[in-house]
C-alpha cells in the first residue's frame, strides 16, 4: 500500500517530460501556496540501528532497547549492516535509472488506469496541487494481487532485479517486524499471524530538478498508512525531511543504509506507544533524486487495532479496530494530508459514550 495516492489523468504529462524544454518558473498546478519552509539548522542526527547487532546474541538486548526507544521518540531510523547485497543494490539502481530514461511511450504503457491507484503517474494532493515527481506504484504481494500489466510486463532485467530485491526485503522486513514485536512484548505468534504473507507494494519515484524548488514538494507531508516502510535512496541524492517536535529536519542518508519508518498501523498496533513520523520530500535545482520505497502491511484477512497484550484497564485502546481490506479502501478514498488518516482511526469520546 503506497503512502501516496496517484492521480489518474487522461492527459498525464510526467514532470520529467515537463522540464525537457527548459522552464524558468513552475506551473501553478505544482506551486504549494502554504509550504512550511522552516528547516532546523540545529538538529540531532537520525538514529542508526545496526541489524547485525540485533541478530547477535551478545548485543541483541541493547540494540533491541535502542530500537524500542527510537520507535517511541522518532518513528524512523537508518538501518545499517542490513545484509541486502550491495551488488543487487547497484544493479537495481542502474535498472531503475534506465527505466526512467525510457522513451515516454514505453513508460506510458504502465500508466495508471481509470479507477485504479497502481501504475505510472503523478500524485494530486489536497487543494488539487501536484507532486514534483513521477512514480510507478505496484502491489507485489500476495502474488495473486499483482496487476498483470505492471510488474510482469516490466523490462526483463528490471523485473528480475526487482524480484530479487523484493525477496530480500520480504525476509528483512519480517525479521524487523519480529524484533518490533519482541520490543513491544507482543507474542511472536500474534505478529506472524498479522504480517506473514501480508500486503506489500513498491513505489519507484523520480524527482526531477526544479527551477524553483522552494515552491514545490516531491511528496506532500504525510505519515505512511503502513506497518513499516523501507526506503532505498537509489542515487544518493538527499531530499527526505521528517517533522520532529514541530520542526522539519533533513535526513542525510549514510552510504549503503536503508531508512525504515514506522507507519500508522504500527502506531495503532502499539496503541500509540510508537509513532508514525510525518515526512515529505524536497527537491533541488540541480540534480534528480530517485528512490524506491517498500511498503509492509498485515495480511488482507487481518484485523487492524491495538495489540491485545498492550490493552488493560489502565491502558484502554486509543484506536478503532477494523479489517485490513476496509482500512485500505478507506485510506485510498482520501487525499494524503499529514497524519489525518491516523486521526480518523482514533476512538473519539462519542464512540465510547
Amino acid at each position: 500500500m503506497a503512502s501516496a495516492q496517484p492521480a489518474t489523468l487522461e492527459n498525464f504529462l510526467p514532470v520529467q517530460e515537463l522540464i525537457k524544454q527548459p522552464i524558468l518558473s513552475v506551473p501553478p498546478s505544482y506551486v504549494q501556496s502554504h509550504l512550511e519552509t522552516f528547516i532546523s539548522d540545529c538538529f540531532p542526527p537520525v538514529p542508526t540501528i545496526d541489524f547485525k547487532l540485533l541478530l547477535s546474541e551478545g548485543t541483541t538486548e541493547l540494540e533491541l532497547q535502542k530500537l524500542h526507544s527510537t520507535c517511541k521518540e522518532w518513528g524512523l531510523f537508518q538501518l545499517v549492516n542490513h545484509g541486502v547485497s550491495s551488488s543487487l543494490l547497484d544493479n537495481l539502481k542502474q535498472e531503475i535509472e534506465e527505466f526512467y530514461n525510457l522513451p515516454l511511450e514505453e513508460k506510458m504503457k504502465y500508466k495508471i488506469r481509470p479507477g485504479d491507484v497502481e501504475g505510472f503517474g503523478t500524485a494530486a494532493r489536497v487543494g488539487g496541487k501536484f507532486d514534483w515527481g513521477d512514480m510507478l506504484y505496484m502491489t507485489t504481494n500476495p502474488i495473486l494481487r499483482r496487476k498483470p500489466h505492471l510488474l510482469p510486463e516490466l523490462p526483463s532485467s528490471l523485473r528480475n532485479n526487482l524480484e530479487n530485491y523484493i525477496l530480500e526485503l520480504q525476509k528483512l522486513s519480517m525479521e524487523l517486524i519480529g524484533f518490533v514485536g519482541k520490543a513491544l512484548k507482543i507474542e511472536k505468534k500474534e505478529m506472524e499471524e498479522m504480517f506473514d504473507d501480508g500486503l506489500q507494494s513498491v513505489r519507484m519515484t523520480y524527482y526531477p530538478p526544479c527551477p524553483q524548488p522552494e515552491l514545490v514538494l516531491g511528496i506532500t507531508p504525510h505519515s505512511d498508512a503502513t506497518g513499516i516502510t523501507i526506503l532505498n535512496q537509489i542515487n544518493g541524492v538527499d531530499g527526505l525531511q521528517v517533522k520532529k517536535d514541530g520542526v522539519w529536519i533533513p535526513v542525510s542518508f549514510l552510504p549503503g543504509s536503508l531508512v525504515v519508518n514506522a507507519g500508522d498501523i504500527l502506531e495503532i498496533l502499539s496503541n500509540g506507544l510508537y509513532h508514525s513520523i510525518e515526512h515529505r520530500v524536497a527537491v533541488n535545482s540541480e540534480k534528480e533524486r530517485i528512490s524506491i520505497a517498500f511498503f509492509v502491511n498485515p495480511k488482507l484477512e487481518a484485523k487492524i487495532g491495538p495489540a491485545t497484550a498492550l490493552i488493560n484497564p489502565q491502558n484502554p485502546p486509543l484506536f478503532r479496530r477494523t479489517g485490513m481490506e476496509e482500512y485500505i479502501r478507506d485510506f485510498f478514498s482520501r487525499k494524503l494530508n499529514g497524519k489525518s488518516y491516523l486521526e480518523h482511526m482514533k476512538i473519539q469520546i462519542k464512540d465510547v459514550n
